[in-house]
């Protein structure tokens, strides 16, 4: 009997919730703090690629959950 524990979906969920709230976090933030970081806006930087990857992995479980 197998088990359908399938963790891709709350993982990418988490991902793209996280993602969407650290780049909106890193839109509405001061410029000048990110003068340490060579103006590099790190947290829209880091919260793009959580989007962009837990978007990859919902659809990827959604491709993979048609039994």
């Amino acid at each position: 009997m197998p088990m359908d524990l399938d963790l891709r979906k709350p993982l990418g969920l988490l991902f793209a919730v996280l993602g969407l709230l650290l780049a909106a976090y890193g839109m509405a933030g001061d410029a000048s703090v990110y003068r340490k970081s060579l103006g590099v806006n790190v947290n829209l930087w880091w919260g793009g690629f959580l989007l962009v990857s837990g978007c990859a992995v919902l659809a990827v479980a959604r491709r993979g959950s048609g039994r």
